[in-house]
């Protein structure tokens, strides 16, 4: 009988011991390329924005993987018909302040989106919604202008949802001071250009992260990131340069995680502004003067792949027939003098360093193949908030490095992104070619669809209205205590399962 008692008094210790182990314990942080724009995610959506976001907020959907979209706040839903869809929210779902998740916030937050007013970054994408209606507490109906094929996967992308009362007790600018979610962490404090701290959310409606504190940090500098990971003052960070992954996996305290990703890399080329880049000649010319295979062997060590056009095959409507321009320095030469440019063109070329993988080591060596050529151009070092609000406001002189991770994996995004009028990345458009982008939108059927992103992607690549560079490859340096991270090849850092 003793016996007995004491191995259940030991179970029971046991599982209690297990238990107690179950709270989130001791911190993570991860180091990123950039600085986070805002708190408010209407305002931005580079993807150091959108890795914070999904810490502090959930959506209806969000991605697997393999960018298939899967219930979070919503648990299901149905099609009433082409234009009019139904969800199933979960129950039980708390902010971080108490208040319990209702279809009234979710109609708050869509219509907050899709009101001109707020100057959302992603309204090009929820434009295609016409009303949010609550059925009761716990069912929402979104109703489209027309047929809408991925709603879900833009509810997945960035429609993030906010406790409605008490963003209207506080006002935007004060409730985006202190923010308040339903998503695995808690906002706690933000010193920019330093760190945000964030504390676990224990009443997690998918269970308490693993972790008491996720610190968010941004170090732009490629060497102070990998110094803080060697010496264990970081756990994950992004962008280690292919030349120094062997440093990293031969090291005692971490290891990579390397991937191919969705991020396209290209020149975004000012067509709006009057000068020689309004001349497709000219435009052409650019992309037969960069040699894209020699700086994925000499400068990515193989970390990426060419493209003809701002889509990789993650993508649906990707047209794998298209061919990436070629390197041909003689023919980027006679189409500047048949342009009316034989002496060649003046142009500034705009870049981040330290936002992506060896940005500015990449620009650099562009500028060296321009000039081969007779393109003689200045590069600028930007910091990545000032250079984003420059893209943002149409304010881009010439040409400017940047890439796109599209995260639903749908050509809609790059496409209305870069070649819609109302976009604000957007430097080139035509009538005709708007309207093709709008109707594949709208097109329910994947194959007519499909036909029409060819006729946009062979248009584009015609037009180059980009300079098109490369899909990249990523490598993250994680700590060898760190368990339960796998990269993505969308680029979103999830953390809550993430431990020490």
């Amino acid at each position: 009988m003793k016996k007995a008692v004491l191995i259940i008094f030991g179970l029971g210790l046991l599982f209690f011991t297990e238990i107690c182990s179950a709270e989130p314990k001791g911190d993570l942080v991860v180091c990123q390329g950039a600085e986070i724009n805002s708190l408010d995610p209407a305002r931005h959506r580079a993807l150091t924005d959108l890795n914070y976001s999904i810490q502090v907020f959930d959506m209806l959907y969000f991605r697997d993987e393999k960018a298939n979209p899967v219930p979070r706040l919503a648990l299901s839903h149905k099609v009433i018909n082409d234009m009019t869809w139904e969800f199933a929210l979960r129950r039980g779902v708390k902010f971080h302040n108490g208040a319990v998740l209702t279809a009234k916030d979710v109609k708050f937050s869509i219509d907050r989106m899709i009101d001109p007013q707020t100057k959302a970054f992603p309204y090009p994408w929820f434009s295609t919604i016409k009303e949010v209606k609550v059925v009761d507490d716990h069912t929402v109906q979104i109703v489209t202008k027309s047929p809408d094929p991925i709603l879900l996967k833009r509810l997945g992308q960035d429609l993030i949802i906010l406790p409605s009362d008490l963003f209207r007790e506080k006002g935007g600018e004060a409730f985006f001071q202190h923010p308040v979610g339903t998503g695995p962490f808690k906002f706690v404090s933000w010193i920019i250009n330093d760190r945000m701290v964030l504390e676990a959310n224990e009443g997690y409606w998918d269970g308490a992260p693993k972790v008491k504190r996720l610190i968010l940090r941004a170090v732009p500098e490629v060497s102070t990131r990998l110094a803080e990971l060697l010496s264990g003052n970081a756990d994950i960070i992004s962008n280690i340069p292919p030349f120094l992954v062997s440093q990293v996996k031969e090291s005692a305290n971490a290891t990579v995680q390397s991937i191919l990703t969705g991020r396209v890399q290209f020149l975004c080329i000012n067509c709006l502004a009057d000068g020689p880049l309004k001349n497709k000649s000219v435009r052409q010319a650019l992309n037969y003067a960069v040699d894209k295979k020699a700086i994925i062997e000499n400068i990515l060590k193989g970390s990426g792949v060419p493209r003809a056009v701002n889509l990789s095959p993650y993508q649906f409507g990707f047209d794998p027939s298209l061919t990436p321009y070629p390197y041909d320095p003689a023919k980027a030469k006679k189409l500047l003098a048949e342009a009316g440019y034989p002496n060649g063109i003046k142009l500034v070329l705009n870049t981040p360093s330290g936002r992506y993988l060896l940005d500015k080591e990449v620009s650099e060596a562009i500028t060296g193949m321009f000039k081969a050529v007779g393109i003689e151009a200045d590069l600028r070092i930007v910091e990545w908030g000032t250079y984003t609000q420059t893209l943002m406001s149409k304010k881009l002189q010439d040409l400017g490095f940047i890439g796109l991770a599209d995260t639903t994996q749908d050509a809609d995004i790059n496409l209305t992104l870069y070649f819609t009028p109302e976009s604000t990345y957007s430097y080139y458009s035509t009538p005709e070619l708007a309207e093709k982008i709008k109707r594949a939108r709208t097109t329910m059927d994947e194959k007519k669809r499909l036909e029409i992103y060819k006729e946009v992607q062979r248009e584009i690549y015609e037009e180059a209205p980009l300079v098109f560079l490369y899909q990249q490859m990523d490598h993250y340096g994680i700590s060898k205590k760190v368990k339960g991270f796998q990269a993505r090849g969308d680029e979103q850092l999830v953390l809550n399962q993430a431990s020490k």
